[in-house]
């Protein structure tokens, strides 16, 4: 196995799921009351990246999409949760009203197994092997799964003011990301 490879595609996969970067939208929504379960988490996530690493092309073909079409609509997806962050909107205030948990939506999907990740996961296919790819996501799955379950204590560590402007901060950044996403899938 190429070492090599593999600590290629686990840098450009950290960068793309950005784990750390979403620390801020975890600790929001513990703060606010909803269930993030690690495992369910990461396990929903792992589920999404390894059928898209051997069946994603197929998957969207089936339903007559283009990758281009995906990240537009996970561009979408990564927009509205930008806007909640900056202007206190809730969207996903259905399942977290009526106790549900966040693990899956919106956690799994879309912002660890998102279209950015899964649309850099089959784009990876051109240049690795499958081996190292999925190397690469067992790698950044352990590194979530740690940070996830670390949610608790980062949450108790970080005050209310500090909470309140990453959440703001990295609102604007995931609008930009967004709005990066739709220019590189238009023009």
């Amino acid at each position: 196995m190429n070492l090599t490879a593999i600590l290629s595609v686990s840098v450009i996969l950290f960068s793309v799921i950005d784990i750390i970067g979403n620390i801020p939208i975890i600790v929001n929504m513990k703060k606010e009351g909803v269930d993030i379960h690690p495992l369910t988490a990461t396990g929903s996530a792992a589920i999404i990246m390894f059928a898209f690493l051997f069946f994603g092309a197929t998957i969207l073909g089936i339903f007559g999409i283009d990758v281009s079409s995906f990240a537009l609509a996970g561009a979408l997806i990564i927009f509205f949760i930008g806007l909640e962050m900056i202007l206190g909107i809730r969207f996903f205030r259905d399942t977290h009203e009526q106790g549900g948990s966040g693990s899956i939506v919106p956690i799994a999907f879309p912002l660890l197994a998102g279209a950015g990740t899964l649309t850099t996961i089959i784009s990876l296919k051109a240049e690795f092997d499958n081996m190292a790819i999925v190397a690469g996501i067992v790698i950044n799955l352990v590194i979530v799964y740690i940070i996830l379950r670390s949610s608790d204590w980062i949450t108790k560590k970080m005050s209310t003011q500090v909470s309140a402007t990453l959440r703001k901060i990295f609102g604007i950044l995931l609008i930009a990301i967004a709005i990066q996403m739709v220019r590189d899938n238009i023009l």
